[in-house]
């Protein structure tokens, strides 16, 4: 079965704990504090995978959660961090954050892409020691890891996209001019999933065309089976039309084309504005009239007509390079850019469980949604720091510092962010 889109939860590895411990050794008096720091939590990372053409596996499997780094040891022995937990996917992958929407990665090109990232283990005492704190029996806890409930979209990587009704002759097309094998059979909805197909028109020359199964009217709305399929054609360079001119099944040529223009329109109005090339299909069985009467039609349009016979591979040579010489004049395959996470503002944050505990006039604050905050935080910026300022009174860190009897001067421990608590 051909599966494009699936949500899955994901959570990268939280860090491990700091520890707390003394150097001990004969001879050696007072060896002073050498707890370890804890290893870094797992990250999630999403990897195209050429070897995959669906989203099917992530209907049995829907929550991936990375390794928690190792914890800190005694004798300054730092914990191992955890191994990354790699999620493979096929290539033209895209990870959506459900709640927000917005895009956490595009998984088109080799390069893994961490998605959630594990959490910074936690210091042991060893950071801790001052000269008036020589024996700190306190250590940090692990930071946890990002965690998202994602939806992953397939937008399939295709130069061209071949779109028009059913049975009109595009997966005859695809498998004439290039290796793919699509079934092929005379009744509507023969094709139920993109076939890619790489047409080679020379030694270092070629470009990859995708069949997509047929659209009809409504398809932008969710009628009928296209519309499943129409975010395949986002990524396209260049749509080729096809169009039964005979009219073989009764309807009106014109009337087809105009039909298939209005939905791409009504899905996404860039379709409508994507360069595209107009190939008349079955001219055999109808009259030379006819096909001039459509090329008019459709040249007075603005758009480039190229009559064929897809089931013997007549003309199609000059369709496909028209369509080699448009591409080289065109961008390449669009890629969707990772979208930053809204900064919310302070009162969206409001106020929330805080955890203040005192560890040798340390005063170490746990406040969960704070994490993903302090994160975004840029402190060599003077306006980010009193957005950060504003977001720890209104948040009721200040005043849940107060309640636990912090004195100004004294030292505040938020995650692996520290300063100087001033009134």
């Amino acid at each position: 079965m051909f599966v494009d889109i699936a949500k899955i939860f994901i959570k990268a590895g939280d860090g491990g704990d700091g520890a707390v411990a003394f150097h001990r050794e004969k001879y050696v008096a007072s060896g002073g504090p050498d707890g370890g720091d804890g290893g870094r939590g797992g990250n999630i990372v999403f990897v195209a995978d050429d070897n995959l053409s669906t989203l099917a596996d992530f209907r049995y499997k829907r929550k991936y959660v990375a390794a928690k780094g190792e914890n800190g040891r005694g004798a300054r022995c730092n914990g191992k961090k955890a191994e990354d937990l790699v999620i493979r996917v096929p290539r033209g992958t895209l990870v959506k954050e459900v709640s927000s929407g917005r895009i956490l990665a595009d998984i088109s090109d080799k390069e893994p892409v961490i998605v959630a990232k594990g959490g910074k283990g936690g210091w042991g005492n060893t950071h801790f020691a001052t000269p008036t704190r020589q024996t700190p029996r306190f250590a940090k806890p692990g930071q946890p890891g990002e965690e998202y409930e994602v939806q992953l979209e397939l937008k399939l990587l295709a130069d061209v996209g071949i779109v028009g009704f059913p049975n009109v002759g595009k997966s005859t097309l695809i498998s004439v001019v290039s290796q793919a094998k699509p079934v092929i059979a005379d009744y509507h909805f023969t094709t139920i999933t993109p076939v890619l197909g790489v047409v080679r028109m020379g030694p270092e020359s070629s470009f990859v065309m995708a069949d997509i199964p047929g659209l009809i009217e409504g398809a932008g709305d969710g009628v009928g089976l296209g519309h499943q399929f129409l975010r395949h054609v986002e990524r396209c360079r260049l749509l080729v039309h096809m169009v039964d001119v005979s009219g073989s099944e009764g309807r009106d040529p014109k009337e087809d084309f105009r039909i298939i223009n209005e939905e791409l329109e009504k899905f996404n109005p860039e379709l409508a504005k994507r360069p595209m090339i107009v190939a008349g299909n079955k001219c055999d069985l109808t009259e030379d009239e006819t096909v001039e009467d459509f090329r008019k039609f459709v040249e007075e349009k603005g758009y480039k007509f190229f009559p064929i016979m897809a089931a013997i591979d007549y003309q199609t040579e000059p369709l496909l390079k028209e369509i080699q010489e448009q591409l080289s004049k065109l961008p390449p395959i669009t890629r969707y850019e990772a979208e930053p996470a809204p900064m919310p503002s302070a009162e969206e944050i409001g106020v929330q469980d805080i955890k203040v505990t005192n560890h040798g006039g340390v005063y170490f604050v746990e406040a969960d949604k704070l994490l993903r905050v302090l994160r975004m935080i840029d402190f060599s910026d003077s306006d980010s720091v009193q957005y950060f300022q504003r977001v720890l009174i209104s948040s009721g860190v200040i005043d849940a510092l107060r309640q636990a009897g912090i004195q100004e001067g004294d030292t505040v421990s938020l995650y692996d962010f520290e300063f100087e608590f001033v009134e």
